[in-house]
């Protein structure tokens, strides 16, 4: 699949997709409390979506069984959601949704702090955040798309965090997953010229230890394998001729 260049059209669509996941993620994330089941949030997650007029875009893709990846602590992303996994005070949790409107995709994920979180644990969500801001900075047209990992890279690695190599971020249209493959780690090479009309889904994922991660037996759940905490931040990005647009964020 080569890279998708949008029209007009397209652009307004995937504005009003990407405007509808900002208003489910900050709706679910003041919902968010200790006692809630993962499968709690995945049921408000699907109802908030289709209370849109949308569809959840992760619910059966590649078998995946819920609409929103659920993923705590040590889980990195696409952990399946469990009315048997509850969330307790302290706990980090990372939500990974999209939803489809009128067939164009949207793709955001944000990581929460279950009531109050240890000050290294809210620093990893911190530098999370902030290095999708700083590889955002590159999303220029004329820039080349390495440029955006190079500056994630470059940002996080000065913490002595683990950068998830397995896991990158990708193109977004009407599929979830276009080209191009966007890692968060530094490239030799500088990838294509980014172009006006391209949108693509920014998404670093860091650990707080090593940068090593393993499945787990549900084929899905991806965790970090020190067992210390992870945190996902992503938005879905427009190039423009100017500043670069983040669509998911209101």
């Amino acid at each position: 699949m080569a890279i998708t260049i949008k029209s007009d059209r397209e652009i307004e669509l995937m504005r009003e997709s990407c405007k509808i996941l900002a208003k489910v993620h900050d709706q679910l994330g003041e919902s968010i409390e200790p006692g809630m089941s993962t499968l709690d949030i995945d049921r408000l997650g699907e109802k908030l979506i289709r209370s849109y007029g949308c569809v959840p875009n992760f619910l059966d893709y590649n078998g995946y069984p819920a609409s929103i990846c659920v993923s705590v602590n040590e889980e990195v992303v696409h952990g399946i959601p469990s009315k048997h996994r509850i969330i307790h005070e302290g706990d980090i949790v990372s939500l990974d949704a999209g939803l489809i409107y009128k067939g164009y995709h949207s793709d955001a994920a944000r990581t929460y702090a279950v009531g109050k979180v240890s000050e290294d644990v809210q620093k990893l969500m911190d530098v999370t955040k902030q290095a999708f801001f700083e590889g955002v900075k590159m999303a220029k047209a004329g820039n080349h798309l390495f440029d955006i990992s190079n500056a994630i890279d470059e940002y996080v690695s000065g913490f002595g965090y683990g950068i998830v190599r397995e896991l990158v971020g990708h193109g977004i249209g009407t599929h979830l997953h276009e080209d191009p493959q966007i890692p968060n780690f530094r490239q030799n090479r500088r990838g294509p010229k980014l172009q006006p009309g391209m949108t693509l889904a920014i998404e670093p994922m860091i650990n707080m230890g090593r940068a090593d991660v393993e499945w787990l037996d549900d084929d899905w759940t991806v965790v970090a394998q020190d067992g210390l905490p992870s945190a996902h931040y992503e938005n879905t990005v427009l190039i423009t001729d100017g500043e670069p647009e983040i669509l998911t964020l209101l």
